[in-house]
């Protein structure tokens, strides 16, 4: 949590921050003999659970000396919690108490000496972090009294005649006005230069970085109907100014952004055109149930970061528009509001499609903003002269993307940028109406269904969030029983909001699937107050209440906590979804939950012990966001630097990972440019995948609980220049993105190979083989096939069902990767026989084979033979040949050293090259960043540019490590790019500490990396390959097997038997490498918990294997015992022993 230093004078050097779970001992600690009178018999843990502001204030020394708990009801359970506004008013007169502006004290505690202006501070605190926060309450008993520390903060409500609760409890108030006094705010005149030029001075540098330069006293004099300015005072003091304008040049801002939900900051026209003509074609008569607002690629470009994302809670089909409901302040007319912004590099005509206004501009714009670094807690709504213009509806402010966003932007709605926007500012704009402060929350009745349809009618879910307020209304439960809740959200009599939750019935699922545990103490939550939300709607003006909407649904419906799932799509047009959800505009408001890694569990070894089918059930994968009481009023810091990641590789989507889950931060501008968008588009298990082996960094059920296409703009493309001055990229020779911080993740990939043109009647020779390989720069062939990523094998596989496999031709299969048997083994899969499959090996550029394990080579070999695949060796391509159709390869001829081998050829397979792709050397290269077969970076990931990092196969390390042999090639690619973020959070997130030691002279030591590089795959003869190693330079098995200190290798069964199993120990009996090779599917996650154990943790694997106990690894890792291991949470268990171990040595 962030820790904010009180004002010294007041306090004494005491912080204050958010609660955590280990200050609950030292909390209790606090307790006193008056505590219980005053605030009954309190669990603090539960307490905290449960609490929506829980506040810890330390000394210097970072002891906690008091704490202050504030829960959205009463406290001493005087009124069910749902019911205390009306209680409120019924008992107590001239108060105005909502649940929008109020909190109650359920709990405050501190040391005797410091209890008086440790309450202070803390109520101070409440209202600085909630701005709309007026009154914070307190019944106690009434006969007893308030602590000595109390006394000065508190004052008592008087009941109203007749109340028979003033006889049984005392109502205690702290208004706002009291601890922390809103600023008035005024006109401004030139009289108060002098009060502000100091101020101006000390922040002159600030406010030129944010704002631009100005003239303080020019901006004072020129005052006129345009440009007008405004002071907050205290005590007649100026300590704040503000610069208005109403020129506000609205084209540019259209141009730059998706103002849709702002109706474009123009007064709406008759000539408006707001959308792209439809075409009846385009998903007439579709099943809506299956249509829902969460699509991969709209959201992809931001989507949810956009106003309808967060406000409107709309996804339309790519061209329809939204209709908002009327809004108060305005003249009673219908707004319409796109419904989603769709990335131009993912589609061509609605993508360019930007609605044109012709109204008069409609918005003015806040200048400039100063305030005495005293009252910087004050910079609230509250400061917004919105009186000053009068004919103007929208108040924007535009400022750079690496000034952190201000107290005041906060109630703003951010507008999302276009992908190319270059303008290098974020706007944030607020609609008149949204400082209205009558938002009420209640249950959904049968007179609101009219307004309901009103506000939702042009969603494409409309009809289903209908019909589940009408059940509501009508039986408050679906036709099977299970209950349903809907609430509105209204302002002045209308509906501007309306929400549906479920129960959460799969509770224990969620819980053994994702780590919720990291928001609540599960214990503490009763199975009933878990929420399912299903549908959020809020009109786009009011985006500021949506946190107080979500809190008042957890109020309203006795909830603690709430689920949203987001589904993957891998159908196009079609999502494949249990249950359709609307997308929640509350999305940003909530936090994703990292998914846990499953145990696969033997279920018939384990019998009666095996988990219950409710826990181990096949079910659809989603992603699941969470929120609950603690988190609904905790901010996480936004963050708008503009990061671009180049290659979805698994270095980047690992970097994306980091990010998106990063518990403290939101960042809003994540774009992600590759050739086929994000990978886990295609449905799970699909047979094209197999064409390639496996790094099992991430598979389809890793993408589908991420749902980066939540979080991560999409630009689909290749990057074919880099302008360092401008920052900017240029993709496909055509778009232009904009970055603030480049991040370089592409990897090697296979390029078409040239033919060398030499003389096939001649031998290989020392010539051909210095020149050789070389990149084919000619047109590729149509059948020539280089396969990088699944989209890559799609194709392929695509093109073989339709023109190879009922035919007679070759497919010739030319390399020495692993790929290649992946490939042939996919190729026999899809129908073709083996007698029209050669696999032509090139010359061995390294000793070691792409298997390294003689063994598991000679079963291939063997399996190749029985499938009838013609195996070449040393062969060079010299040549192909194009018959009557040029675009095809017919033949292709090798030169070896032996004698000439000429193939007939009908689709050609190449894994013998594999380099940086051509294009993106060439944009590195013409960028002049270091380039030395690779791109060159130093131990933390830096080029020779510092806004632009790089990572992954891509890169080398600088010369100047002495260690050329070592690259990112060698570590394992999930880990690189975790670390590689961890970076790059230090430059956002100052509170970061280190998640790795830096090691000893970093200027001169390359940085070790620990976890296992993976392969793994389907091999020819249905083989089901594994290899888990550690990092290291890859050599062949029986040099490693030749050093004296190699360790120990436990191998059962045979490789040609299909049951081969081989672990391999280090000298200190640590398991560094794992080889499996079946014919029978095996749990690949389980086994990766296997490496770097110990063997005596293995089941005292030694003693049993000596013993002649184990003669099948495969059986003996189903056994019971071994799934601890293999539970996500045993790594915690490993270091809580360790540090009791430790802290037993230390007693001793």
């Amino acid at each position: 949590m962030d820790t904010i230093t009180s004002s010294r004078r007041n306090t004494g050097g005491v912080s204050v921050r958010r609660t955590e779970s280990h200050d609950v001992p030292d909390i209790i600690s606090l307790f006193s003999t008056g505590t219980e009178g005053v605030f009954g018999r309190v669990d603090a843990m539960f307490l905290l659970e449960k609490s929506n502001l829980a506040l810890t204030l330390c000394n210097e020394k970072n002891e906690v000396i008091a704490h202050a708990a504030f829960v959205d009801y009463p406290n001493w359970n005087i009124i069910d919690q749902a019911d205390w506004e009306p209680f409120l008013h019924k008992n107590y007169t001239n108060h105005k108490c909502t649940p929008l502006n109020t909190l109650f004290l359920h709990l405050f505690v501190a040391k005797e000496e410091c209890a008086a202006g440790c309450c202070q501070e803390a109520v101070r605190r409440a209202f600085v972090l909630l701005p709309e926060l007026q009154f914070i309450l307190l019944f106690i008993p009434a006969e007893e009294h308030l602590e000595p520390g109390m006394r000065g903060v508190f004052a008592v409500v008087p009941p109203a005649p007749g109340s028979a609760v003033g006889k049984r409890f005392t109502l205690l108030v702290c208004p706002r006005h009291r601890c922390h006094p809103r600023l008035h705010v005024r006109r401004a005149r030139l009289e108060d230069y002098d009060d502000l030029m100091p101020i101006w001075t000390r922040q002159k540098e600030t406010l030129k970085k944010a704002f631009g330069e100005y003239l303080l006293v020019d901006l004072m004099e020129h005052q006129d109907e345009e440009n007008k300015a405004a002071v907050c005072e205290v005590d007649g003091t100026a300590v704040g100014f503000m610069s208005l304008c109403s020129q506000v040049n609205v084209s540019l801002l259209q141009e730059c952004f998706d103002l849709g939900p702002f109706h474009g900051l123009c007064k709406q026209h008759a000539e408006d055109v707001l959308q792209v003509p439809r075409k009846p074609s385009v998903r007439e008569g579709g099943d809506e149930s299956n249509q829902t607002s969460q699509k991969p690629e709209p959201v992809s470009c931001g989507d949810l970061e956009h106003v309808p994302g967060q406000g409107a809670a709309v996804q339309e089909d790519e061209a329809t528009t939204v209709s908002q409901a009327e809004l108060p302040l305005d003249d009673g007319s219908t707004r319409d509001f796109k419904g989603s912004e769709v990335c131009p590099f993912e589609t061509e005509e609605e993508g360019d499609f930007r609605p044109v206004y012709r109204g008069a501009p409609n918005a003015f714009c806040i200048r400039l903003l100063c305030i005495d670094e005293v009252y910087e807690t004050r910079k609230s709504l509250s400061l917004l002269p919105a009186n000053l213009f009068q004919d103007r509806d929208f108040c924007v402010i535009l400022v750079p993307h690496h000034v952190p966003e201000l107290p005041l932007m906060q109630s703003f709605a951010r507008a999302v940028p276009f992908c190319t926007c270059r303008l290098g500012r974020e706007l944030y704009v607020l609609h008149r109406a949204g400082l209205l402060t009558s938002f009420n929350v209640r249950r959904a009745t049968t007179n609101d269904l009219l307004g309901v349809k009103t506000l939702v009618e042009t969603l494409t879910l409309s009809e289903r969030i209908w019909n589940d307020c009408k059940i509501f209304t009508e039986a408050r439960r679906d036709p099977d029983g299970m209950p349903v809740q809907a609430f509105v959200a209204e302002v002045l009599d209308q509906i501007v909001g309306v929400s549906v939750i479920r129960d959460e019935m799969d509770i224990e699922y969620v819980r053994s699937h994702y780590n919720i545990e990291d928001f609540i103490h599960f214990n503490y939550h009763q199975q009933e107050e878990h929420g399912h939300l299903c549908h959020f709607v809020l009109n786009p003006v009011f985006h500021r209440y949506t946190k107080h909407f979500l809190k008042e649904i957890l109020r309203l419906a006795h909830k603690s906590a709430l689920y949203y799932p987001i589904y993957p799509q891998y159908v196009e047009g079609k999502l494949q979804s249990p249950c359709a959800h609307s997308l929640t505009s509350a999305l940003h408001y909530m936090a994703p939950v990292r998914p846990r890694r499953q145990i696969v569990y033997p279920l018939q070894e384990l019998g009666t012990n095996a988990p219950s089918e409710q826990l181990s059930k096949d079910q659809l994968s989603y992603s699941l966001n969470l929120t609950n009481r603690k988190l609904v009023l905790e901010p996480k810091v936004s963050i708008n630097t503009r990061i671009v990641v180049i290659g979805a590789s698994d270095v980047g989507i690992s970097f994306l990972e980091t990010l998106i889950f990063w518990p403290r931060l939101k960042f809003n501008n994540l774009t992600l440019i590759s050739v086929h968008g994000l990978p886990g588009k295609d449905p799970p298990g699909s047979k094209h995948r197999r064409f390639l082996i496996n790094s099992h960094c991430f598979n389809d059920e890793d993408y589908a609980q991420m749902s980066l296409c939540s979080w991560v703009n999409v630009v689909v493309g290749k990057m074919t220049g880099i302008n360092r001055a401008a920052k900017y990229v240029v993709v496909s020779e055509e778009k232009k993105v904009p970055y603030d911080y480049l991040v370089l993740c592409m990897g090697q990939s296979y390029q078409a190979l040239a033919p060398t043109g030499a003389d096939i009647k001649l031998p290989t020779d020392s010539k051909v083989m210095s020149e050789w390989p070389q990149r084919y720069t000619g047109k590729i062939p149509s059948n020539h096939f280089t396969l990088n990523d699944d989209q890559d094998c799609l194709q392929a596989a695509r093109w073989l069902q339709k023109n190879l496999v009922r035919s007679r031709g070759n497919v010739i299969v030319y390399g020495n990767t692993i790929d290649i048997y992946t490939t042939v083994e996919t190729l026999l899969s899809l129908g073709i026989d083996g007698s029209r499959i050669h696999l032509v090996q090139p010359p061995r550029s390294v000793a070691v084979g792409c298997l390294s394990n003689a063994e598991v080579e000679g079963a291939v070999r063997e399996a190749l033979a029985q499938a009838g695949v013609a195996l070449h060796r040393d062969g060079v391509l010299a040549q192909w040949g194009k018959g009557s159709r040029p675009e095809l390869i017919t033949w292709a001829a090798f030169t070896t050293a032996t004698g000439p081998l000429t193939l007939q050829c009908s689709a050609f397979f190449s894994f013998a090259y594999r380099a940086v792709d051509y294009e993106n050397f060439k944009a590195m290269n013409d960028a002049c960043l270091v380039f030395d077969g690779r791109l060159v970076i130093d131990a933390k990931f830096c080029t020779n540019d510092v806004s632009i990092r790089a990572a992954g196969p891509l890169t080398k390390f600088s010369r100047r490590y002495l260690r050329d042999e070592w690259t990112h090639s060698n570590f394992n690619s999930k880990e690189i790019g975790f670390e590689l973020a961890a970076s790059m959070l230090s430059l956002f997130d100052p509170t970061l500490q280190s998640c790795s030691e830096p090691p000893e002279g970093p200027d001169r030591l390359i940085p070790t990396y620990k976890g296992c590089k993976v392969k793994g795959g389907v091999l020819p003869g249905g083989y089901n390959y594994l290899h888990i190693s550690k990092p290291t330079i890859p050599i062949r098995l029986d040099v490693e097997l030749a050093q004296c200190d190699h360790g120990t290798e436990i191998i059962t069964g045979e490789a040609r038997h299909g049951n081969y199993f081989r672990m391999h120990f280090s000298r200190y009996n640590m398991v560094d490498s794992i080889t499996c090779f079946s014919k029978e599917p095996f749990p690949v996650s389980n086994y990766l918990c296997l490496y770097g154990q110990h063997e005596r943790l293995l089941n005292d694997l030694y003693y049993r294997w000596r013993a002649g106990q184990i003669t099948d690894l495969y059986s003996y890792f189903r056994e019971p015992w071994s799934m601890a291991i293999y539970h996500d949470r045993f790594i915690d268990l490993q270091k809580e022993l360790r540090q009791i171990l430790m802290s037993e040595q230390v007693r001793e």
